[in-house]
């Protein structure tokens, strides 16, 4: 039983081997179908080397021919594979979104494109299983084969023309030079500038001339300024950048004519500013954001003493204002912590637009001392002699002061009043006499209200009118008198009389009748009645 088991094994695994290989002899010897594809039709009619085709499904893309691969490659778009392809449609169909957006409801749709280069295309686009199939086609080469893809051809070759005109045409000069300095290649603007320096009756040679010196060319320069003179035009500037391209230099001359004229400007107008300043007789010292001096004139020098040398090395401000300190050139302070802090504070006072000190200084000088801002955190310091404005305006408040005690000791009462009629001065008698002490008041004194004051001390007279239109008139007016009484009984006497500048002197004296002696009002009297 047991060899019958056996060859029963032997049997059924013969049977097996049998049958596998029949079937791998079947699956070898039936042809696999092949399954159904968008690009069939594309085929079969013999497109397959004329037609660039590109399968998306929405805007992702699922295949394309070689060709189709090179024109994304190389299209001028960025971003996804459907943003490179709409970026060179748009050359030949700039409405080729929307137009592409009809192929799902109309199924295909065939446009006929032109490029602004007079070059045509053919796009075929149609919505088949959900996917759409673009097919473009370039009608020149009427179906027949190419070595390679016409539309990827087409475009490389519109791409080496585009970056040669922006080459020809860019507004700078562009070169490249061999490891031995030589220039090998350069755009237009480079041969237009060359030409023009060449010599009358010379042409361009091989290698092409340099513009500038070899220097600009080292690979260690960036940004070198340089300049280049032709026969019979302004010398021009040129901002030099060079960067290494494998073995070669490229360089680029940006035209820089614009910034070397705003910076002669700049130093012109600095020359002349600084010429300014230096006629200027207060003191001006600017610091920088850093509060480091940048700029002085002389009168600075004169007015305090500081060494040039000791400017010339840009010292801060705070050093600047203790070098003044030691040549007793600041108010001497009785606490020195706290004239510290007050340094800080005039740098922030004055960086705010708001400082503004007198210094009295020992010698007996005074010194105005302003703080301005100025743009990007600087600061203007400015320092002004102003001891004999001071000593004028002490001279004359002096003068005032004893003009003041001499009228106010006259037994006359006296009231001076402007060309405008303002109530400008007036006495004790004054004061006294009519009840009215105008010191308080003096601005808003006209002789109008003064008029109408002296109206009602007084009984009713045309004199009080004559008198308003006399301080109040201008021009040449003769001095004249007139008398009138008080309310009080007593005779008083009057005098108007026309001082310089169109001022006005009117002066007062009253008198008791009724026993034939005059009785006046003196400035001891007023101080001893109030």
């Amino acid at each position: 039983m047991d060899w019958l088991l056996a060859l029963a094994l032997v049997l059924i695994a013969f049977v097996a081997a049998i049958g596998g290989l029949l079937a791998v002899s079947a699956l070898q010897g039936t042809p696999k179908r092949a399954s159904a594809s968008i690009f069939a039709d594309m085929t079969l009619s013999g497109d397959a080397q004329a037609a660039t085709v590109f399968l998306f499904d929405g805007e992702t893309l699922v295949d394309a021919t070689p060709g189709g691969r090179q024109i994304l490659s190389s299209s001028r778009g960025r971003g996804s594979n459907w943003l490179r392809l709409i970026g060179y449609l748009t050359l030949y169909f700039p409405d080729v979104e929307q137009q592409l957006a009809r192929v799902l409801e109309e199924g295909q749709i065939i446009l006929d494109g032109r490029s602004s280069r007079g070059k045509t295309l053919v796009m075929t686009a149609e919505f088949r299983g959900g996917l759409t199939r673009i097919a473009l086609t370039d009608p020149a080469q009427d179906g027949r084969p190419m070595a390679t893809d016409p539309l990827a051809h087409s475009a490389m070759i519109q791409e080496v023309e585009l970056l040669r005109d922006v080459l020809a045409q860019a507004p700078m000069l562009i070169w490249r030079e061999n490891p031995a300095g030589e220039v090998v290649w350069a755009n237009g603007s480079y041969l237009m500038k060359a030409m023009a320096t060449l010599a009358s009756g010379r042409e361009l040679g091989w290698p092409l001339p340099r513009l500038f010196d070899k220097l600009a060319s080292q690979s260690t320069v960036r940004g070198q300024r340089a300049a280049v003179t032709v026969p019979g035009e302004d010398q021009a500037w040129f901002d030099l950048i060079g960067m290494q391209s494998g073995d070669e230099r490229l360089v680029f001359a940006l035209p820089a004519d614009a910034a070397v004229n705003a910076e002669a400007a700049l130093r012109d107008f600095m020359q002349t500013l600084t010429k300014t300043f230096a006629q200027l007789p207060t003191g001006l010292a600017i610091f920088d954001r850093q509060r480091q001096l940048q700029l002085f004139n002389p009168a600075l020098l004169d007015l305090t003493g500081l060494p040039a040398d000791f400017l010339s090395m840009r010292p801060s401000l705070l050093s600047v204002l203790d070098a003044l300190r030691d040549r007793n050139m600041i108010p001497e302070p009785k606490d020195y912590r706290h004239w510290r802090r007050q340094l800080v504070e005039l740098e922030k006072a004055a960086a705010s637009g708001v400082y503004e000190e007198t210094w009295n200084l020992p010698d007996g000088q005074t010194f105005k001392v302003v703080g301005r801002p100025h743009p990007n955190g600087a600061l203007a310091l400015m320092i002004e002699d102003i001891t004999s404005e001071v000593s004028r305006s002490r001279r004359y408040r002096s003068d005032l002061e004893l003009g003041q005690a001499v009228i106010d000791e006259m037994e006359e009462a006296v009231a001076v009043f402007s060309a405008s009629g303002q109530l400008v001065m007036s006495n004790l008698a004054y004061a006294y006499l009519w009840a009215h002490d105008p010191e308080d008041e003096m601005q808003s004194d006209s002789i109008r209200s003064v008029a109408a004051h002296w109206r009602m001390q007084s009984a009713p007279a045309t004199l009080w009118s004559e008198a308003e239109e006399f301080i109040s008139t201008v021009g040449n007016r003769v001095a004249w008198k007139a008398d009138t009484r008080l309310l009080d009984g007593r005779l008083l006497s009057c005098r108007f009389a026309p001082l310089a500048g169109g001022a006005t002197l009117a002066a007062f004296h009253a008198r008791d009748t009724s026993d034939g002696v005059r009785t006046v009002v003196t400035g001891s009297e007023r101080q001893k009645s109030a």
